[in-house]
């Protein structure tokens, strides 16, 4: 027998507000984001919580790597750089890539207004090693976590972003220089509405 049970409302509080306001944005001012608004999206991506991170791992194995190609940060030149779980970053180069981001993502041009785009890899073979095949799922998982908490960050900063899995990986894997998977492009920048 199906019986049909109401919940109670939603109370209003911040995660809700935040789960509320969240959406896909595809149009951004060319305007630069600052230090500050960088390294919040980057430390609710992938960032440490005391001895924890901010997304859950099967295993505790973190297959994944955060890139992040800087269009438009204020004291932050352009190019290709990785964060580092003690909070930094590594810059790998000094190259403006964007408009071949966006030609590798056939050509969503959109992105070249983006002041950042941040790139979710994955080395799958450190998850598939422990788990075997199964392992796969587990990583496909992790993205979604932090691709969600890319959402929600930039939800709360006031700031637009959109997941993109639509491009050539093989192109994407050449511009950026790496071995590792490239599986979500998600630019940010200030809303244009």
């Amino acid at each position: 027998m199906k019986e049909k049970i109401l919940l109670p409302p939603i109370k209003e509080d911040n995660l809700a507000k935040l789960l509320k306001e969240r959406r896909s944005y595809r149009n951004y001012k060319e305007e630069s984001l600052n230090k500050e608004e960088l390294s919040y999206l980057s430390w609710a991506a992938y960032g440490k919580s005391k001895s924890f991170r901010t997304i859950p791992s099967a295993g505790a194995l973190f297959p994944l790597s955060l890139y992040i190609v800087i269009n438009n940060v204020k004291n932050l030149g352009k190019g290709i750089y990785r964060y580092e779980q003690d909070h930094s970053l590594i810059k790998f180069s000094d190259k403006n890539i964007i408009e071949e981001l966006a030609r590798a993502s056939f050509h969503q041009l959109f992105i070249t207004s983006a002041s950042l785009i941040m790139i979710i890899s994955a080395f799958f073979k450190k998850t598939t090693s422990y788990y075997g095949e199964r392992g796969l799922r587990y990583v496909f998982i992790e993205v979604g976590h932090m691709g969600q908490n890319i959402y929600l960050a930039a939800t709360n900063l006031g700031l637009g972003t959109v997941a993109i899995g639509a491009f050539d990986d093989e192109e994407v894997k050449r511009i950026l220089k790496i071995e590792e998977e490239p599986l979500y492009l998600m630019p940010v920048g200030r809303i244009n509405d």
